[in-house]
């Protein structure tokens, strides 16, 4: 493993693999938000590669030149050590002295109130995203240090916030729009990141059917009542497959498209990131603002989507296979995004075996929460095979004792009859050019078509 690094190297790798493909989920959309040029996606990149202390990965990687803001931060608080935003990774608490986490965590509140700005003015512009609850910096009372949400003022643990006028909370001061306009033009001209971009474009995508195996990241939004549920996006009213499609479609369009005239395609891409009802995100609301600054938990809640509650049913699943094109006797609904709590007895396998989440922490961010480093799901002509992988500690325990990730398998899946190349989806795409060729074939036999000289 290469520490920090190991994002855009990994990638690296992938470039070279002939065949692959690639499920979009919120931090992939997040990230060609950014590489689109939309403000509030780049704020929130900056801030969660600050938060775990991988600022590394975009001015070593992608040439992101953070110093402007670094010294902006430095500036703006410099008699404020930022204690609510030290540097999540364990790993800081030794490799950093606490000057340079204190520089981090100024460098992660300074974006965190730009990320809150920008945000605020895109909510603004579009009220048809519905997330004005989500204005909260002209909610604060500085005179009494307290927040008004839901009609209730709680206590903010910071509010210090000295770029901000409490007669217009949401607009930038000359130097953060100098900053957040520089850090635009960063990403729009890594070269390496719009490399990655294209990548995750041309083998990517929101969803996949692959041999009656239905794969995507997030949620199909649904109704309480189990019903798919319309979202409307730039005019076009759509629900399940053609809602993920739509969403694709958007996507490109924010990336490839005239940025002039496609405006709103790139402010989307910000909503698919954190809006209710995104497939890529799949809760209600993105409360940053509250696990910030507030201690009250019941506010830190994100509530998920109905789907969350009913995809344990088969039916469901059957209504979801159905809807992507799958078989429903062989058909299984492959999930990501939300991390199985395997320590607490959480199973990965739901609706008798016909929906399976393989999210189980293999980041280390998420290993306290799932007890685990991830899940593996192979496939082949056998059937399903799915395995829980232990926790990588360190390339030293490796060394030292010969160890390695080690994995489990908890699910072994047997077709009655095994599979052969004519039963997947390459077999059937092979058998119809096979009867294309017999039937250009027969066309020339029968003086059809005309042999050329």
């Amino acid at each position: 493993m290469i520490e920090d690094l190991g994002a855009p190297i990994i990638m690296d790798k992938l470039l070279d693999f002939h065949s692959l493909d690639i499920q979009w989920g919120n931090h992939d959309i997040l990230w060609l938000g950014a590489a689109c040029g939309n403000e509030s996606c780049i704020a929130n990149v900056i801030r969660i590669c600050s938060r775990y202390d991988n600022l590394s990965t975009l001015e070593e990687q992608y040439g992101i030149n953070i110093r402007p803001l670094s010294m902006f931060a430095a500036q703006t608080y410099k008699n404020d050590e930022c204690k609510l935003f030290y540097p999540k990774n364990k790993e800081s608490s030794s490799r950093y002295s606490n000057s340079d986490k204190i520089s981090i965590s100024k460098i992660h509140k300074a974006i965190s109130v730009i990320q809150f700005k920008v945000e605020g003015e895109l909510i603004k512009r579009h009220p048809e995203y519905k997330m004005k609850d989500r204005l909260l910096l002209d909610k604060i009372n500085f005179e009494t240090g307290t927040v008004l949400i839901s009609g209730k003022e709680y206590k903010m643990k910071d509010c210090d916030f000295p770029t901000v006028d409490p007669k217009n909370p949401y607009k930038l001061t000359d130097e953060e729009k100098e900053i957040i306009e520089r850090l635009k033009s960063s990403f729009e001209h890594s070269e390496k990141l719009a490399k990655h971009a294209n990548f995750l474009y041309s083998q990517g995508g929101m969803y996949e059917n692959y041999n009656n195996n239905v794969l995507f990241h997030g949620c199909i939004p649904m109704t309480s009542e189990g019903e798919f549920e319309a979202v409307e996006l730039m005019g076009k009213k759509a629900r399940g497959k053609e809602l993920l499609d739509n969403i694709e479609n958007i996507a490109h369009k924010a990336f490839f498209g005239n940025k002039d005239e496609n405006g709103e395609a790139v402010d989307l891409m910000w909503y698919f990131w954190c809006g209710a009802k995104s497939p890529l995100f799949g809760k209600d609301k993105a409360a940053t603002f509250e696990r910030y600054f507030l201690d009250e938990k019941e506010l830190h809640k994100e509530n998920k989507n109905s789907y969350y509650k009913l995809i344990d049913n088969e039916a469901i699943c059957d209504k979801i296979l159905e809807n992507f094109g799958a078989d429903i006797k062989e058909g299984h609904i492959i999930n990501g995004h939300m991390p199985v709590k395997a320590k607490d007895g959480e199973t990965p396998i739901k609706a008798g075996g016909k929906y399976i989440v393989i999210d189980g922490g293999f980041s280390k961010a998420y290993q306290p929460t799932t007890g685990i480093a991830g899940y593996t799901l192979s496939y082949n002509s056998n059937g399903l095979v799915l395995a829980v992988n232990e926790p990588f500690e360190s390339k030293q325990k490796a060394i030292e004792e010969g160890s390695d990730i080690k994995s489990e398998i908890i699910l072994q899946e047997h077709v009655e009859k095994r599979k052969r190349v004519a039963d997947t989806d390459n077999g059937k795409k092979l058998a119809q050019e096979i009867l294309d060729l017999k039937q250009l074939l027969s066309a020339y036999r029968e003086g059809v078509i005309k042999e050329k000289n």
